[in-house]
């Protein structure tokens, strides 16, 4: 038999909300229905932030530092810096510098954190809706770019169903059990089922997480002294 041929079933917003209530026995017939799934699914979407790295969120930037200035904030939807380096030149004469990251105790004891140079450790300063990245040395010369990668927020659902969901299709699964976790969660006659739907739906979600998880080999080589 001949098979589709084609790899691009997805699922919009309002396909994974009646899918949602149909595992829960019910039907989002009122607009009200509707309305309470999406800020479910919203909410989904920071708990999703909130259990780790997620590959597919992380994305890379760049911001040009300017001679004299240590802190930058960066646009709402980063979340967090996950890598970073300083970088000189350009073109083929570009040199990349990698960039430790400190806590706010290591920088708070910094003895001068005006001291000028090429800067080698960054500090996050976390506010709601937005980071400040805090340089040390503080930048010498306007010739140095920060360059970093950073976690995405995911986007928000909308308020059409006819968007799609901002994940990769492969946690679908796990995103239509979460949501009809939620839903029983919400309905009284419903919350019986709650148990069981949340370990479908943490089974769904370890599935997905070590399918995408990163694949490249680590190598550790003890130095010569250590056992």
């Amino acid at each position: 038999m001949a098979t589709s041929g084609t790899t691009a079933f997805t699922l919009d917003v309002a396909d994974i909300i009646e899918e949602a209530y149909e595992r829960i026995g019910s039907e989002s017939r009122t607009g009200y229905a509707i309305k309470t799934a999406r800020r479910s699914l919203n909410l989904m979407m920071l708990e999703w932030q909130n259990r780790g790295l997620n590959l597919w969120t992380v994305k890379q930037g760049t911001e040009s530092l300017v001679s004299g200035t240590a802190a930058y904030t960066l646009t709402g939807e980063k979340l967090d810096i996950i890598e970073a380096y300083c970088r000189t030149g350009s073109g083929t004469s570009q040199v990349d510098y990698s960039m430790e990251r400190i806590s706010v105790s290591s920088y708070s004891q910094l003895a001068n954190k005006n001291t000028q140079g090429r800067p080698t450790q960054f500090y996050l300063e976390r506010v709601p809706g937005s980071i400040t990245v805090n340089l040390w040395p503080v930048p010498d010369s306007g010739s140095y770019t920060f360059g970093y990668y950073y976690m995405e927020r995911i986007d928000d659902t909308g308020n059409s169903g006819a968007y799609t969901i901002d994940v990769p299709d492969r946690y679908l699964p796990a995103l239509v059990s979460g949501l009809a976790y939620n839903l029983a969660l919400k309905d009284i006659e419903k919350a019986p089922l709650a148990p069981g739907l949340k370990q479908i739906y943490e089974e769904h979600w370890q599935l997905a997480s070590e399918a995408a998880r990163e694949k490249a080999s680590i190598f550790l080589r003890p130095e010569v002294g250590y056992i």
